[in-house]
């Protein structure tokens, strides 16, 4: 199969940048026959991503598996801002990890960190561990703050909770892409989009240092509520916003 021929597909498929994705995997096919077979992946919808196993994200690569959430360009500002916050040989924990993306990205920014992280779902946890090996980072399996060691309670510097914020309504108005290939559980936040954020506020005091700070994405429709969530747990919040990644992301210091 030439690459002209796989480009030709994936543009009758819809995908809008077929060149950069025909190399992509033509560059990641270990032979024909795995080649072919990763071109009818990709045309059935499959996230490039998960066909190529690995994201590019912050300038390093992430390893993807199927059923992972896919880091977003956006979440970007996000690691920024912890990467700012954290200083050398301090506790970073990254809840509802997913692949891991964020501590990795900090932690290439910020060395010397102890670095852990948490996700409920099995998929996630394992390609997490592979991503965080290298740099010495403790993954473990559980829903959010049960999953941590009680060595880390009122240890933690930084803690990223890239929670999920959709409201379960617009869950079925994201790309398929999203919807058909992410665990629903990374996606639905519920009714507003901030069950799970909440969750994560009322809990971060007992795990964060006096002066640690807890950072999470959210839609710029949410930033009252948020705050507010973030008021009732005692934590003084703030918001930055990037305009060019569209992203917003609500800051907590104990």
């Amino acid at each position: 199969m030439s690459e002209q021929d796989i480009v030709a597909r994936l543009r009758a498929a819809g995908c809008v940048f077929a060149e950069d994705e025909a190399r992509l995997l033509i560059g990641s096919a270990p032979d024909p026959e795995r080649l072919a077979e990763m071109v009818a992946e990709r045309v059935r919808g499959v996230p490039l991503e998960h066909v190529v196993g690995w994201a590019e994200f912050c300038g390093i690569r992430i390893a993807i598996g199927p059923g992972v959430f896919v880091p977003r360009h956006r979440t970007e500002l996000l690691v920024r801002l912890a990467a700012t916050a954290i200083q050398d040989g301090r506790a970073l924990v990254d809840l509802a990890c997913g692949s891991g993306a964020i501590a990795a990205a900090v932690a290439d920014r910020v060395p010397g960190l102890s670095v852990h992280a948490a996700d409920i779902e099995p998929a996630a946890v394992e390609v997490a561990r592979r991503n965080l090996a290298p740099i010495g980072g403790h993954v473990y399996a559980g829903d959010l703050f049960d999953a941590l060691p009680e060595s880390l309670r009122g240890r933690v510097d930084v803690l990223v909770a890239n929670v999920p914020y959709v409201p379960s309504g617009a869950v079925g108005l994201l790309p398929p892409e999203a919807r058909d290939y992410e665990p629903r559980r990374a996606l639905d936040g519920g009714a507003d989009g901030l069950d799970v954020l909440r969750r994560v506020a009322a809990g971060a005091p007992g795990w964060l240092r006096p002066g640690g700070t807890l950072l999470s994405e959210i839609g710029v429709d949410q930033i009252d509520p948020a705050k507010a969530a973030l008021s009732s747990a005692g934590l003084a919040p703030d918001v930055v916003s990037d305009d060019d990644l569209d992203a917003t992301v609500i800051l907590g210091r104990r």
